[in-house]
């Protein structure tokens, strides 16, 4: 037995779904990846992906959705995989297969996307035609009759091919708003016929699924349904927990094997898979399910680490951990957990890139792992990649993600690696953005990862060190010079050439947030990209500050996520930040802030005026000739951007030296 294994045991238990034995209770979660083609076929990108979970380790591994309809209804992604015709079998048994070649229990999923379908159509289908609450989706159309008994067909004939492509079993998908949901919810499902009313009513579509899709399979195929448990749509008519629980038991009494439970759907008011709900938040949910069903209970969201659902399995709460976004950081995290090597899973931050990009029909990314997609494709892949020919002395200036993403690849290839930081601590502007009030400090946990990663390989790394040409030899004096040089230092809040930006009163953000100094009550926030707004949140959450922002752009946070930004702007909003955009600032006065936008000129009082314009720290770079002829600029060092960018150029260039 491995240490983890020992360490958590009800992990790594075998678990039972129907009359089926898991090797543990891991399963990794259907997602999508956009790897298909456009006809729906399955791709080797695809397979090569698939194959990188099997490997991981978990005991249940289960494909991204497939849409059922030739139309095209269902299809709620542009890579989506096809499952409404047997020409796509030979595709889905090629996933299948590297499943099972890893010792792992392969799961197929049928998927409707119903109100958020519809991709490539100018409209959706829905049991009403209820207004999408989001822009980014197609008006509703009502689905007759005849349709609903024909989308039942279409994924009882699903069912079918999923075994015929040799599948050891199947879930069908009905959470966040696709449209076994929308006939469950009262907020989607307004009709008067035998598909609507009271909560068995609008049951019916998932009924007559499941009891097709039995009678297809026969009783010994395992058949799971995923459904939300709390919809978390309440301001606008959504069901109550009590009606989510019905539905739930009237699957159980139909017979499905195991019940994958959520919360929320697209169109929620509220948060849940972002940082600000706690790991472990959503755990409840699955216990009240588990006190009311016979089939095992299966949940993902928000859970990043083994501590938890260890405890929820072992206190009788839950049956499987179902992994997804953790285990699109990293395919190994089941073996890395089993040999209690913690400390080398690539952790998710939740920072929902990878749904960010699926909503806007790109190929699923990871700002963690760089090589997500790459698994098959050479030195890129997730195996690794081959040593240098010649080891070469390495310098990187700067320890925040790009620096230490280099640091760790040029390590494993082989170089000797040195790193120059000058704080007394790393992780640049994520070790600020880490400060935080609402989770926050989850993103220090890939800066601990890549820590942990440089002490194995060797990289040394000198902190409370300046980047200037002092660091290295002198030219001609017979001591060693790099070979390369990365210049990965970063960006800085600063306001460049602006007329009283060096009065007392005037501070920078990271400085306020790290709470190196005072702050006064009225206070200016000079900046409205995701810094500046990040820094206002905070003072917000801090309390007892009236708080102004300026901004040029049209709109502020433009850079931050989707998931993210509309909980920010609406923090701002309860905290009654002002907002000025399209405006700039022309000066700092004594006592406030003078800037000119669409109404003019106009001065705000200030006791404190926060800089968060980011500004690139490259002014060494020129100089830097003198010590060595190969300097790459990574980061925001070469223009302010993002974590995700910093570590994906910081990945490549060690890659390539």
């Amino acid at each position: 037995m491995r240490p983890g294994e020992e360490k958590y045991p009800h992990i790594f238990s075998p678990g039972r779904i129907g009359k089926l034995e898991a090797k543990n209770r891991i399963k990794y979660a259907s997602t999508e990846t956009n790897f298909c083609d456009r006809d729906g076929f399955v791709t080797d990108k695809e397979v090569a992906y698939m194959e990188a979970q099997a490997k991981g380790g978990s005991g249940i591994v289960t494909t991204q959705g497939a849409y059922t309809d030739e139309k095209g209804e269902s299809r709620g992604y542009v890579g989506m995989a096809g499952i409404w015709d047997d020409k796509y079998i030979p595709g889905l048994k090629k996933i299948a297969d590297v499943i099972r070649e890893n010792d792992a229990l392969s799961c197929a999923q049928l998927m409707h996307c119903g109100r958020y379908g519809g991709v490539g159509l100018e409209y959706c289908v829905g049991p009403s035609a209820v207004e999408q609450k989001i822009p980014l989706f197609h008006p509703v159309r009502e689905m007759s009759v005849d349709d609903i008994q024909q989308c039942v067909q279409e994924h009882i004939d699903g069912a079918r091919r999923i075994v015929e492509a040799g599948y050891d079993m199947m879930e069908i998908s009905g959470i966040v708003g696709y449209l076994i949901a929308n006939f469950l919810s009262k907020f989607t499902n307004t009709r008067t016929d035998e598909y609507g009313g009271d909560i068995r009513g609008r049951s019916k579509f998932m009924i007559d699924i499941l009891k097709g899709v039995r009678k297809e399979v026969g009783n010994d195929f395992p058949v799971g349904i995923r459904l939300c448990a709390e919809e978390l749509i309440d301001d606008r008519g959504g069901n109550t927990p009590e009606e989510c629980l019905e539905s739930i038991k009237i699957a159980d009494e139909l017979g499905v094997d195991f019940h994958s439970v959520t919360a929320g759907w697209q169109e929620s008011p509220v948060s849940v898979i972002t940082r600000d709900c706690e790991m472990g938040s959503w755990l409840y949910i699955a216990e009240r399910v588990k006190k009311h069903v016979k089939a095992p209970v299966v949940m993902a969201y928000r859970l990043f680490v083994p501590e938890h659902p260890e405890e929820a399995i072992a206190a009788g709460n839950l049956d499987f951990w179902e992994a997804c976004r953790p285990m699109i950081a990293d395919p190994a995290l089941p073996n890395k957990i089993a040999e209690d090597r913690q400390e080398d899973i690539i952790p998710c931050t939740a920072c929902n890139l990878c749904l960010t990009r699926l909503f806007r029909d790109q190929l699923l990314l990871c700002m963690v792992r760089p090589t997500l997609g790459h698994e098959g494709e050479g030195e890129w892949g997730y195996y690794g990649f081959k040593p240098a020919k010649q080891k070469r002395k390495v310098v990187i200036l700067g320890a925040g993600p790009g620096g230490l993403q280099c640091a760790v690849v040029a390590a494993q290839k082989g170089h000797d690696v040195t790193v120059y930081e000058k704080e007394d601590h790393i992780g640049g502007q994520a070790f600020t953005a880490s400060k935080g009030p609402y989770g926050d400090d989850e993103l220090m946990r890939p800066i601990n990862y890549l820590e942990a990663q440089c002490k194995k390989l060797g990289v040394k790394i000198e902190l409370n060190t300046q980047a200037t040409p002092r660091i290295f030899p002198k030219p001609h004096t017979g001591a060693m010079t790099p070979d390369v040089i990365v210049m990965a230092t970063g960006a800085s809040p600063k306001a460049e050439n602006l007329p009283g930006a060096d009065k007392k009163h005037v501070v920078n953000c990271h400085d306020l947030i790290e709470g190196r100094v005072d702050v006064g009550e009225r206070v200016v926030v000079v900046g409205g990209s995701a810094m500046g707004v990040s820094t206002a949140q905070f003072l917000v959450h801090k309390g007892g500050h009236k708080i102004s922002i300026i901004e040029e752009m049209k709109k502020l946070g433009m850079d931050i996520d989707a998931s993210y930004r509309w909980r920010y702007m609406k923090r701002l909003r309860e905290g009654n930040v002002e907002q000025y955009t399209s405006s700039k600032v022309k000066e700092i006065t004594d006592d406030g802030v003078r800037f000119i936008g669409p109404e003019g000129e106009k001065t705000i009082p200030a006791d404190t005026v926060a800089i968060a314009v980011m500004v690139s720290e490259d002014a060494m770079f020129a100089s830097l000739y003198d010590f060595c002829e190969e300097i790459i600029m990574i980061g925001d060092a070469t223009a302010p951007r993002n974590m995700t960018l910093a570590l994906r150029e910081g990945y490549i260039t060690g890659m390539r030296i």
